[in-house]
């Protein structure tokens, strides 16, 4: 569940607003976005995976609320660190490699 906006970081581009399918954010001019609805976050990362300045934190924790503090979070190299693992930021190592989901279309559970 989305869990914090870093005011610090945030440069207000509202790539976490487009990228939510549930519209959890809502927009500020000129500021960074509200967490407006957080019970509705599906936990799909895809406001952190679209953030360029890592200033996101989606706990994975997909029904309740986690209490987290921005600079343990920093500390503890967490903000950004989907999109990392991911592959999505350059120059960090890739995730895509481990992911098995590719073995869906062996088995013909997809098709192409």
């Amino acid at each position: 569940m989305i869990e914090l906006v870093s005011q610090s970081r945030c440069i207000s581009c509202h790539a976490c607003v487009l990228a939510c399918p549930q519209n959890v954010f809502d927009s500020v001019p000129h500021a960074p976005p509200v967490i407006a609805r957080p019970d509705a976050c599906q936990t799909c990362f895809l406001c952190e995976l679209y953030c360029p300045a890592d200033a996101l934190y989606v706990s994975p924790l997909a029904h309740e609320h986690e209490v987290v503090d921005e600079q343990q979070l920093i500390a503890a190299g967490l903000l950004g660190s989907y999109a990392r693992a991911m592959g999505w930021k350059r120059g960090h190592p890739g995730g895509t490699e481990n992911d098995l989901t590719y073995r869906m279309f062996e088995e013909g559970l997809i098709q192409p």
